[in-house]
């Protein structure tokens, strides 16, 4: 076991490998779900790594989006 890596790191992980699989398995989080990686994601430091940190905003600008549309009762189809 690697030091410095701790649980947080791997939920946020286990939830990003669960988003990367497919394209319908972002949809198909719950709210506790998404806003849990809201959370994981938000915590982590990607400032040393550009790109990282590019795509770090993005998915939390479709996280936003989907947890709007999941407490208004939009997008549900």
């Amino acid at each position: 076991m690697a030091d410095g890596i701790t649980d947080e790191d791997r939920e946020r992980v286990k939830l990003l490998q669960l988003i990367s699989s497919s394209k319908n398995e972002f949809k198909k989080l719950s709210l506790e779900q998404l806003k849990r990686l809201q959370e994981l994601v938000e915590k982590k430091d990607y400032s040393h790594d550009k790109k990282a940190h590019k795509s770090k905003v993005k998915l939390l600008g479709k996280i936003n989006v989907r947890i709007y549309e999941l407490e208004e009762g939009k997008g549900i189809f």
